[in-house]
């Protein structure tokens, strides 16, 4: 079940940010995998501006978070997380659709995220849930900055785009 994150999920999340982070060394991708997750700081920040979103197992123990924000008048999915002890089983996509909900309450016309192109999970994954990527010359500029911010943390070692969903 989705419901907001709590103070006490914060340790979680980062737990479930390193789990769903290791499958990524198996395809070559391993600074991926040993990425730090979100600090403690910033999923407080999206706690408490009430933009964090956990799928509770039926203990109440997170295995899967969203934090979204606002880019450009769009609903943006900063990071979306399963375990992979809990992975292919709609999980993220009910968070995903659940942060379209949230953005369609603050009236954005969209959902934008930005994504591996090429992993399996990622790029190919959000189009058959129905975003499109976007060319260079859509981009917002804060889509741009997001990417810029994505490059100078490394990330573009691998493929990476935008991509969108109408609301």
């Amino acid at each position: 079940m989705i419901r907001p994150a709590t103070a006490t999920d914060l340790p979680r999340l980062r737990d479930i940010e390193r789990a769903a982070g290791e499958v990524f060394a198996g395809i070559g991708m391993a600074a991926v995998a040993q990425d730090d997750p979100p600090s403690l700081e910033l999923l407080g920040a999206y706690l408490r501006d009430g933009r964090a979103w956990v799928w509770a197992s039926d203990d109440d123990l997170p295995v899967a978070y969203l934090i979204a924000d606002l880019v450009d008048g769009n609903g943006h999915v900063e990071q979306v997380s399963v375990h992979p002890g809990h992975a292919h089983r709609g999980i993220g996509k009910a968070l995903i659709e659940h942060a379209a909900d949230w953005a369609g309450t603050h009236g954005a016309a969209a959902l934008t995220l930005t994504t591996f192109t090429g992993v399996p999970w990622n790029g190919p994954y959000y189009e058959r849930l129905g975003f499109c990527f976007l060319p260079e010359a859509e981009l917002t500029p804060g889509l741009r900055a997001l990417r810029a911010v994505e490059a100078a943390h490394g990330l573009d070692r691998w493929p990476r785009a935008c991509m969108r969903k109408d609301l």
